[in-house]
């Protein structure tokens, strides 16, 4: 089958998965009216298992269909094509790791939503940096781009996992006078991370930095702390 009956393939099996009530609803939920961080962002209106299903289908897509799909105006397609690479990258060597990595990254411009970077991020660019420099993410972290940002911070999950958390911590102190809240939800996440592996690793982050922290970043810090260990935060004694 050629890439271009593949493509149409999978274009058309998505048409037919289209559910215009589902879209309207995630239109709504990922802020996509104009002003707002999805602004513009088009939805096709399928669940995210069910393109899960569709991506290890097509896991052996090759790249120029996952570019084509990248370019798409529907976010379904879009998180479709980065699945594939999820589920390709799981299965690959290190050579061909190294590719999906490399494409992943020049197609970051294209992760351009929460959920795209969040599900895709710390499985590929996260995963495939682990054992080499981290320098990429120092870049992502001082860009302008919110979702190249939450890319820098997320990918550190994939450290996290293997109790690093050097990186995740540097980043997040770097993210602390961000202005945007999905950046806020992002680092407060991972410091919970964080803290779930070793709390003393997240307390002593928090004694330094709380009292500047924005509210919603330390809210999701310490989500899971004992009550009056939550409190001691949230008013300031720490």
């Amino acid at each position: 089958m050629s890439q271009f009956t593949f493509l149409r393939e999978i274009k058309a099996t998505l048409r037919a998965l289209a559910n215009p009530a589902q879209a309207a609803v995630l239109q709504r939920f990922f802020k996509t009216a104009p002003g707002e961080y999805g602004a513009g962002d088009a939805f096709l209106g399928i669940k995210v298992p069910v393109l899960r299903g569709l991506a290890k289908q097509y896991r052996y897509a090759a790249f120029g269909t996952v570019e084509a799909l990248l370019q798409s105006e529907f976010h379904e397609e879009r998180l479709l094509a980065l699945l594939i690479l999820v589920y390709a990258y799981e299965k690959a060597g290190a050579e061909q790791r190294e590719k999906i990595a490399t494409f992943y990254w020049e197609q970051r411009h294209r992760i351009n939503n929460w959920d795209l970077v969040d599900v895709t991020t710390p499985q590929i660019l996260g995963d495939f940096l682990a054992d080499k420099s981290r320098a990429p993410l120092y870049q992502l972290a001082q860009s302008t781009s919110l979702w190249e940002r939450r890319m820098a911070i997320m990918a550190t999950l994939a450290f996290i996992r293997r109790h690093d958390f050097a990186d995740t911590l540097r980043i997040a102190e770097m993210l602390l006078a961000d202005g945007h809240d999905l950046i806020h939800k992002a680092v407060g996440w991972m410091l919970r991370e964080i803290g779930k592996r070793d709390l003393a690793a997240e307390q002593g982050f928090l004694d330094r930095h709380a009292a500047k922290m924005p509210r919603t970043m330390l809210r999701y810090a310490i989500e899971r702390f004992p009550e009056p260990l939550r409190q001691r935060y949230l008013n300031g004694a720490a």
